[in-house]
Parts: C-alpha cells; structure tokens; sequence
C-alpha cells in the first residue's frame, strides 16, 4: 500500500495491525479483538484525515498511482465484453485516448478515455495520457460512429492534460480539440462524461461535452494545474498549495459553480482502496443516466446540451 504524505499517520497503525495478522496466523493466540480495536482506530484516522482534505490533497489523491484507470473502469462496467478500435483514419493510433464499444448490462455503449498506465513501461506507452491531436480526431470517429449506429457515449477523463509537444503542435492539437468541441454540441446520441482522475485543461474538455458530467469526489477539473499556475503566478512550484485553493477546483467547487451535474462518492480512502464500489458507483450513475436520455429525441437532447454549456459562468452587460 502506497501512502501519501498527509497519510503517514496510518503507517504505524497499518504496520502494528499487519503485525498482529501474522502472529495470528502463526500461533494459536487468539488476538481478534485486538485486531478489531486496531481495524476501529485506523478507521476512525481516517474518517479524521478524509472529512478535512485541502485542495491539494484531493489533488494528490487523483494521482495516486494504485488508483485504477480508464481500462479498469471499462473492463469491469462491461465484463469484458468491450471491443477497443483503434486508429484517427488519418496518422495513427494514439495510445494515450482509446474507444470502442461495450456492453454494460445489455445495453451496447460507446466507450472514449484517456487511459494513463500502470507501471512505467505503460506509461510511457499511453504517454502518460496525454493525448495527441490523432487521439482527439479518433475520438470523434468513434463519436460518429456511436451516432450512426444510434448509441450512447460515455467518456472517462483522466489526464494531466493534451500532449504540448511541438510535434502535437505541427499536427494541430488545438484544432483537433476545437474541433471535437464544435462537433460533441451537435452530436445526436447521449453523452455521458465522467472525471475519474485528473481533468485538465482542453485535454479534458476535449471529450467532455456532456449530456450530464459527474466528478468522483476525489477529484479534479480546472484550466491548468495547480502547479502550472503556481508556476505563472509565483515563478516557483512551491506555492502549488495556494494554486490549488484559489483555483477552485474540487468537486464540491464545480458543483456549487454548476459546471457538473454530480459528485459520485469514492470509497474512505479513495477509488484505489476499493475498486469494486467505485466501479459499482460509476455503473449505477451511467445506466440511470442512459435511460433517462435515451427518452429525448435527438433535437432536443442536442438544445439541452447547447443550453447547458451556455448558462456556465456570470456575465452582466454594461452600456458604455
């Protein structure tokens, strides 16, 4: 088990309780109600540490590296039963964004994430999700696709942001990703788009014009980083803490400035420290949802949706 730093506290507690198992399983001492009052305090810790997490820690926790990823939401929303296509039809095949369809119970789904890597050989694999200008025009063939065989959309988002290398550049990153924008307002089936991990910058909104956004509670959805701003602001990463506070970017912060619909709960600890109830969490939301828009008629889904975007942000006109 990987611990942050604001997490160090449990450390002992975790250790004298591994401890205790092992004598357990070696002798014939009967320690089970040591162990349940030990179980009871790192519980207790947590439930202290995780009812008054800062910013940053949710920042922190949307990174952690047990914390499952795109692949792992899908394969468990659908059993396996996902077919991944591949390709832009154009360049290549980005490995950081990928898609296809899968069948959550019974109902066949369109499924587009950015997917990260578990390990280091995968990362550089996936590119650490950042995703090129090929991903985000795959993206949309598998958008169109889901459209013209009349099928709901369901994005993950989790990324550090778009690849910002000069070769994304040359290739028309920004228009790529302006034009899956302009494109996900006129697309004629529901979407769904959920914040799994981190959601940055256009890396995010690229695929996030949703029917209906959620954001796990451990996560985060902003313009820039919080390290990237304290970096602008500060000329140094060491005010990333500040950044994070002043750039409200929580899900409490977007669902009280009404950019997301909802905020689906995570586990005590984290995605990471219970996988099966996130999947399970994420799965009810989708499928509720999926019911829900597929009783509105394409028009009018696609007016909804224009609506929604537009309404986001205050604004007051002043004669000059």
């Amino acid at each position: 088990m990987i611990l942050l730093d604001f997490e160090e506290s449990l450390k002992d507690l975790i250790e004298q309780l591994e401890k205790l198992k092992e004598i357990g399983e070696h002798s014939e001492i009967d320690i089970s109600s040591t162990v349940l009052e030990l179980e009871k305090k790192i519980l207790e810790k947590k439930k202290e540490i995780y009812f008054n997490l800062t910013a940053w820690q949710k920042v922190q926790i949307s990174r952690h590296p047990e914390r499952p990823y795109t692949l792992s939401y899908i394969n468990a929303l659908t059993n396996g039963n996902f077919i991944e296509l591949h390709g832009d039809r154009n360049v290549k095949d980005d490995k950081a964004m990928i898609g296809g369809f899968g069948l959550i119970d019974d109902k066949s789904v369109m499924f587009i994430g950015q997917q990260k890597g578990e390990n280091t050989k995968q990362r550089q694999y996936r590119n650490f999700g950042m995703a090129n200008p090929e991903g985000y025009r795959k993206a949309l063939r598998l958008m169109k696709l889901a459209e013209k065989f009349n099928k709901p959309i369901v994005t993950l988002i989790d990324t550090p942001g778009a690849f910002p290398g000069i070769e994304a550049e040359q290739r028309g990153q920004a228009e790529a990703i302006a034009k899956n924008l302009f494109e996900m307002f006129r697309i004629k089936v529901p979407i769904i788009s959920v914040i799994i991990g981190e959601g940055a910058s256009g890396g995010a909104i690229g695929i996030g014009v949703g029917d209906k956004i959620y954001m796990l509670e451990y996560t985060w959805y902003s313009v820039i980083s919080p390290e990237s701003c304290s970096q602008i602001l500060w000329r140094s990463w060491d005010f990333k803490k500040e950044a994070a506070d002043a750039l409200k970017l929580t899900a409490d912060d977007m669902k009280k400035a009404k950019i997301i619909d909802g905020i689906i709960k995570e586990p005590l600890g984290g995605a990471h420290n219970n996988p099966p109830e996130i999947f399970e969490n994420v799965k009810k939301v989708i499928l509720q949802d999926i019911n829900k828009l597929s009783k509105i008629n394409s028009i009018e889904l696609i007016d909804n949706r224009i609506k929604k975007f537009t309404k986001i942000g205050h604004f007051k006109e002043i004669e000059i």
